[in-house]
C-alpha cells in the first residue's frame, strides 16, 4: 500500500512520525528519502519521541550511525531503541554490511536515510517514506538546498512486506482531509 500525507510545517512531519511510531515494533526497518532539507531527520525527531527514546536526535552525516536507547522512565518503557543511519556515503551493500546494522536489528527500529537501494537487503518487510519538498529546484534545474522546515511537503509511505499487509495508516495525519490517496495501490 502507498499513503500520502501532507504537512505545511515541521511540526506536522513530526507528528506524522511520533504516530507512526504507535505501529512499529523491534526488528522494524524505514528507508527514508528525499533530497538535502526535505525533512529525514525532522522526521525521526518525532518517530524518535513517539517510541519514548533519548532526545537530542540529529543527523547521523558524520558518524553514520547513532542509536537512541528506550528511557525506561518515559512514556513507553520497554519498548524498542532506535537506530539512526544515514547511508549518503554508503555506495555499495559491502559497506552497509560493515557498519554491522544486523546486531541492533532485532532490538531497535531502525531508520535509514538515503537507504533506497542500498538496504533493502537487511529485510523483507519494511516502510519506504518519501519526503518531498514542495521547493526543490529552481528554473534552472539547479537544487534549492535552503532548509525551511515550514513549507509544504509530501510523506509519501509504502508498506513493503506481509508485516504491513492489512494495517491501517491513514490516523497519522492531523487532519483526514489531507491524506491523499488513501489508500491506494502501488505502481508497478
Amino acid at each position: 500500500m502507498i499513503w500520502e500525507y501532507r504537512t505545511t510545517t515541521a511540526a506536522q512531519t513530526q507528528r506524522i512520525g511520533a504516530r507512526l511510531a504507535a505501529f512499529l515494533r523491534a526488528g522494524d526497518l524505514l528507508l527514508l528519502n528525499g533530497e538535502l532539507g526535505a525533512g529525514k531527520t525532522t522526521f525521526t525527531q518525532g518517530l524518535g519521541h513517539g517510541l519514548g527514546v533519548r532526545a537530542g536526535i540529529i543527523s547521523p552525516t558524520f558518524v553514520l550511525v547513532r542509536i537512541h536507547p528506550n528511557l525506561p522512565d518515559g512514556h513507553n518503557p520497554g519498548g524498542p531503541d532506535l537506530v539512526h543511519v544515514d547511508a549518503y556515503r554508503l555506495a555499495t551493500a559491502g559497506e552497509i554490511d560493515d557498519i554491522d546494522l544486523e546486531t541492533t536489528m532485532d532490538g531497535s527500529v531502525t531508520v535509514v536515510e538515503w537507504g533506497a537501494e542500498r538496504v533493502e537487503h537487511l529485510a523483507d518487510n519494511r516502510l519506504e517514506i518519501d519526503l518531498l519538498r514542495a521547493v526543490g529546484r529552481s528554473e534552472g534545474g539547479a537544487a534549492d538546498f535552503t532548509e525551511d522546515d515550514d513549507e509544504p511537503r509530501l510523506v509519501r509511505l509504502r508498506t513493503v512486506g506481509p508485516r504491513w499487509d492489512g494495517v491501517d495508516l491513514s490516523g497519522l495525519q492531523d487532519d483526514p482531509a489531507d491524506v491523499a490517496g488513501t489508500p491506494r495501490n502501488p505502481v508497478a
